[in-house]
């Protein structure tokens, strides 16, 4: 299961040439990560507000063709892994093309960790939120 994420790229978002700084990615793979999570009836507010959060703990990128200003993007979004104190997500960014096909324009992975957001220990996510835990859990 995975989720689609629909972004079009701003001006903000590209170098002098109209192509988007690799900078961005991660920025992207955040609002996906957030999309996912709500798919499964919880925001990421709302993980924080029960006490666990989510630092990241390894990035990775691959670029194959470059985005551009103004391109209409789709970021699909995936959990690989998860156990009671980490998640892996996997990102594929594709450009919508006008007639409609897709072009996929790289991906990425990021890992996490859960941990407690007082203490900053790790905390084991299978206890603290079992209900996310087995919806995620049952698209693996």
């Amino acid at each position: 299961m995975h989720s689609r994420t629909k972004l079009t790229v701003r001006y903000a978002e590209t170098d002098k040439m109209g192509i988007v700084h690799h900078s961005v990615y991660p920025v992207w793979y955040e609002i996906g990560r957030s999309d996912y999570v709500k798919m499964f009836g919880m925001t990421y507010s709302q993980i924080e507000q029960a006490g666990v959060m989510m630092p990241l703990t390894n990035l990775n990128c691959h670029f194959t063709f470059p985005a551009k200003y103004e391109d209409n993007i789709i970021v699909r979004t995936k959990v690989i892994m998860l156990s009671a104190a980490r998640i892996t997500f996997t990102y594929t960014v594709k450009r919508i093309n006008e007639d409609k096909t897709e072009t996929e324009l790289g991906y990425g992975v990021t890992e996490h960790g859960f941990i407690d957001k007082d203490t900053f220990k790790p905390c084991n996510v299978k206890k603290r939120l079992p209900e996310l835990y087995a919806k995620i859990k049952a698209t693996l």
